[in-house]
């Protein structure tokens, strides 16, 4: 018998890649495991800029989008928005995945959480990677940001490239493809794994096995790591095909 999982999606209002890529990997694990499918519904928060107050602001309105969609009794919430999280200082994934869910246990649905920024660290750690390299689209304040909340955590951050695009909608407009020939300017002779994109925005789904395979190093993405985080909470086995080491049946 079919089960359907109904997840819900707190999307900043320019982002034109989460409602693409986590499908994208869910739909795809259908192939594997047809006898679970999932439906898409998402709620957006207002944000044009990735600047530091800017993703303040935009966070706040997360509390409204957490409310409607528990109103379509969604079976997971995940709030797509790793830097609007990692900027706000370290352990706010915790904060912010708490309040959430609150907020949608108030309304009636008492349902898992997920952030993309916890998520990553949660796909690092379980991946046993001590230090990492990874890359963003972000300008280099942000980046340091995020570098800043990774190492918070206990997990090295051997090296960084920022793309420096401030513009959320071109962020979302950068080939994936492009990340195969970026990587080579990554350091990664120190690093257990690579994070191919620590932006929800930027795409990486079609990069990420070939990178892999490339570089002979574990490769996930803040998007990975959060349907990676979606599966374990709701207790189904966290595999997607073609999508990188932590969702591999052979992990």
């Amino acid at each position: 018998m079919k089960k359907e999982y109904r997840l819900g999606l707190i999307v900043p209002s320019s982002n034109t890649t989460m409602e693409k890529e986590i499908p994208a990997m869910l739909l795809s694990r259908e192939q594997i495991e047809p006898q679970e499918t999932f439906t898409f519904h998402s709620s957006r928060m207002r944000m044009m800029h990735v600047t530091k107050e800017e993703l303040a602001k935009m966070d706040t309105a997360s509390d409204r989008c957490a409310l409607e969609l528990s109103d379509a009794r969604c079976d997971a919430l995940a709030y797509a928005c790793l830097v609007a999280i990692m900027s706000q200082g370290p352990g706010y994934h915790c904060i912010s995945e708490d309040r959430l869910s609150a907020i949608a246990k108030e309304n009636g649905t008492a349902v898992p959480v997920v952030s993309s920024a916890g998520a990553l660290i949660e796909g690092i750690n379980a991946l046993e990677a001590k230090k990492v390299a990874i890359i963003t689209p972000y300008m280099k304040p942000l980046t340091k940001l995020v570098v800043d909340y990774i190492e918070s955590t206990g997990i090295e951050v051997t090296d960084s490239i920022s793309l420096e695009v401030s513009d959320n909608l071109e962020v979302g407009k950068l080939d994936p493809l492009n990340l195969i020939n970026i990587v080579d300017n990554l350091n990664i002779s120190n690093a257990d794994a690579v994070v191919l994109s620590a932006c929800v925005q930027m795409q990486s789904l079609p990069a990420i096995q070939k990178v892999q395979d490339k570089i002979n190093l574990p490769v996930l993405s803040a998007a990975t790591s959060t349907v990676y985080k979606l599966l374990k909470e709701l207790k189904l086995n966290p595999i997607v095909p073609n999508a990188g080491y932590l969702l591999s049946r052979g992990y």
